[in-house]
């Protein structure tokens, strides 16, 4: 199954993800298959930018986001 969750990166105790579009069997931080936004939460407020493009056309192909990444979708302004 496809799904859309975060990739963790940055420092330690600095963490910054990058929303990606990877095979569920994959680890966390392995081979994606696109990368589709980033994601900040450090920054006040947090930052969000998402392709929403690339978000719909990967959700009506199947992906499945993660709750996060749904949370964060939402936020940005998909659906």
């Amino acid at each position: 199954m496809v799904k859309i969750r975060l990739r963790r990166m940055g420092a330690k105790k600095n963490p910054y993800y990058r929303i990606v579009v990877a095979d569920s069997r994959s680890p966390r931080d392995g081979r994606c298959i696109e990368e589709i936004g980033t994601y900040n939460p450090l920054a006040e407020p947090a930052l969000i930018n998402v392709d929403l493009e690339k978000a719909k056309t990967w959700i009506k192909n199947g992906a499945q986001p993660s709750d996060t990444v749904r949370g964060l979708l939402k936020k940005a302004g998909l659906e």
